[in-house]
């Protein structure tokens, strides 16, 4: 919902984001039963809290009666590392103003970048406990990007949830026996899906002969998946899922959801979204489960 932006010179937006349209999408899924919106300060640095904000505000619901999950840890400001106590207190503050709330539902630490030896991982971890005990924030999350930060990071910070991508193409945060799903169940924690989409890699929308074309701001401006030869790779496996589940994107968007959400310790998927038909294949999931055997094939096919 930030729309296009930069991360110290690092793409971290998508293109093409218009706020009436989020209003519509973000009332389709009211509708149908949705009751988590993931955020953070950094996605358009505020805009986009600021966006779901005014979107609850016009729709007349109040956002109190949904969990607003929201994250700190990749927009530094001015501060020397972006997990100092103080920084963290700020933007705490500061995400509470953009979502118009006394509390956040679910925060997170946006990712496991805590200093060089973990310096930093002690007082940030102090820091979002006194913030619960405040009553400003109910829940803990830790988002990473790979096992050994999960490794390293959980067993301070003590976090109710991670979040880390997880689709059919790439499932290693949440395959049993992997590493991350071995400490969810050590720690008796749930798993929240970014990507499960794989971007829209799973939805069939990219062709290898006329491979997409980015706007700078947009994270998937220069990656290889994108490429002709990453889509030529990739094509077959996603035949092989059209044919026995279907080829509309609607049949593809559940198939790809319903395989993450089956497996163990996901709590639930955050696919994104920046109209309403985008919000309508996300939904088209909803009532539908997988069974192990369709599990297997999916694993099989992507292995």
């Amino acid at each position: 919902m930030g729309g296009l932006n930069w991360v110290d010179g690092t793409p971290n937006g998508w293109a093409n984001v218009d706020e009436d349209e989020i209003i519509r999408a973000i009332k389709t899924g009211l509708d149908a039963g949705v009751n988590h919106f993931d955020n953070a300060d950094v996605y358009g640095n505020g805009r986009a809290e600021r966006m779901l904000a005014r979107a609850f505000k016009k729709l007349g619901v109040k956002s109190t009666d949904y969990v607003i999950a929201t994250k700190v840890g990749s927009f530094k400001g001015t501060a020397e590392h972006v997990y100092e106590p103080t920084h963290i207190r700020h933007q705490c503050e500061q995400s509470l103003i953009n979502l118009q709330r006394d509390y956040i539902d679910l925060y997170y630490f946006h990712n496991g970048n805590f200093g060089p030896n973990m310096e930093y991982l002690p007082d940030a971890a102090a820091t979002m406990d006194a913030l619960v005990k405040e009553g400003k924030v109910r829940l803990k999350g830790q988002s990473a990007y790979s096992a050994d930060h999960f490794e390293k990071i959980v067993p301070v910070v003590r976090p109710v949830a991670l979040q880390s991508w997880a689709n059919a193409i790439d499932d290693q945060m949440v395959r049993p026996g992997s590493r991350v799903a071995n400490l969810m169940e050590k720690f008796d924690l749930t798993f929240v899906a970014f990507s499960p989409l794989a971007q829209g890699l799973l939805l069939d929308k990219y062709s290898a002969d006329k491979p997409p074309q980015f706007e700078p701001g947009d994270n998937r401006k220069d990656r290889k998946t994108f490429s002709a030869e990453g889509l030529a790779e990739i094509k077959p496996k996603i035949e092989k899922l059209k044919a026995k589940f279907g080829s509309t994107t609607e049949e593809l968007a559940a198939t790809a959801l319903n395989y993450i959400l089956a497996q163990p310790r996901v709590a639930c998927v955050i696919p994104g979204f920046r109209n309403e038909r985008q919000a309508r294949c996300n939904l088209a999931g909803v009532n539908r489960e997988m069974s192990g055997i369709d599990v297997e094939f999916i694993r099989q096919t992507f292995a």
